[in-house]
């Protein structure tokens, strides 16, 4: 009798997910085309907001599949948890920071998202520094300390690239990722020009600091919870002929 395959929830939100993006990234590309350059009303999203969400959307896309690859090319599997923060966060980000102009609607949207990212990029610092000792090729005794630092440093710089590549994406296609123009267009000036992305490198620091503690003190006191957002090394199983 052919057994029926039992989903996940891991995998019913991640095609909610993949379908929400998918369907964006088309009625994005649709209204890049059909809006015109100038005279669109007041309020209204510009062709440079429609550049933005497609770009949003097939990174978001992209990124989705990216842990997959990588898995399978160093031989680990992400845990199904960390994955499932993993695309929710994209989903909160992409989908309805962007698409659903969130970031403008919620006050502190991208505050509370690039503050939980950097918490999750530290989570990510220690997994790979788990996964490294784990390989026999390597040999390291690190100390809880010394990890804590470069889970940190590792969040911090990742959140620092992403700046990078906010600045990059504003100059070479008009975008307004790091909100150096109001909703209407108008450009900002000075101090108030820079502070969105001065905060989030802060917040980026603020929670990669948070979770880098919160690490430092499992490992210390050896209380195991940080296994659950360990990578975990790919076992073949051999067929006997």
């Amino acid at each position: 009798m052919k057994k029926t395959k039992k989903w996940k929830w891991t995998e019913v939100i991640a095609i909610f997910i993949f379908a929400s993006l998918l369907i964006s990234l088309v009625f994005s590309i649709y209204n890049l085309f059909t809006t015109p350059s100038t005279g669109v009303p007041e309020g209204d999203p510009t062709r440079s907001d429609y550049a933005l969400m497609v770009s949003q959307c097939v990174l978001g896309l992209v990124a989705m599949f990216l842990p997959a690859i990588v898995g399978r090319r160093f031989k680990f599997e992400i845990p199904g948890n960390m994955y499932l923060i993993f695309i929710i966060f994209l989903y909160c980000a992409i989908y309805l920071g962007e698409v659903r102009s969130f970031y403008y609607l919620i006050p502190n949207w991208d505050t509370i998202l690039h503050t939980f990212s950097g918490a999750m990029l530290g989570a990510l610092g220690f997994s790979i520094v788990s996964f490294l000792n784990e390989d026999e090729r390597v040999t390291m005794n690190l100390s809880p300390a010394f990890v804590a630092l470069f889970a940190l440093c590792f969040a911090v710089t990742l959140g620092v690239v992403w700046e990078f590549y906010e600045f990059t994406a504003d100059n070479l296609f008009g975008m307004n990722m790091q909100k150096t123009m109001l909703e209407d267009g108008t450009k900002l000036a000075g101090t108030a020009a820079v502070s969105d992305t001065m905060e989030d490198l802060f917040v980026d620091f603020l929670g990669a600091l948070t979770f880098a503690v919160i690490g430092y003190l499992n490992l210390k006191r050896k209380k195991g919870w940080m296994e659950k957002f360990e990578f975990k090394k790919t076992v073949h199983k051999t067929v006997k002929k």
